[in-house]
């Protein structure tokens, strides 16, 4: 009988420590999830996504060295934009997605669902809040 509350407490503490997953967009490739209590964008993984503040409205500057630690959330060619979501083209001929004409990134050192590592790197890079 111990052995079961033991495993229940377990259980309940583990799924507490997860982030929840609120809202689907983009046909689940992107989610809301509560982290910390902020709605914060995710990949359909629970990865966190950024914004950068050196980017303008639909506009990526984050290339090259910048673009290998801020990888972006990239679209596919056939992907059409939906609400407050679009598509950003590229320079180098790739597209990404951007949440209120604010491209999206995955900061490299985030290893688990819910990582906020990137929160204010630089002081230019946020998470993206819905």
């Amino acid at each position: 009988m111990q052995f079961r509350t033991l495993l229940a407490g377990a259980t309940a503490l583990a799924l507490l420590a997860l982030p929840a997953f609120a809202t689907d967009y983009l046909g689940g490739a992107v989610k809301s999830t509560d982290i910390g209590g902020k709605m914060v964008l995710t990949d359909k993984n629970g990865m966190t996504l950024y914004i950068f503040d050196k980017d303008t409205a639909g506009v990526s500057n984050c290339y090259d060295t910048c673009a290998e630690k801020w990888p972006p959330l990239f679209a596919d060619a056939s992907s059409k934009a939906e609400g407050d979501f679009s598509i950003v083209d590229r320079t180098d001929g790739t597209k990404m997605w951007a949440y209120k004409e604010m491209p999206l990134y995955y900061w490299y050192e985030d290893s688990a669902p819910g990582d906020v590592k990137g929160d204010g790197v630089g002081g230019v890079w946020h998470l993206a809040i819905e």
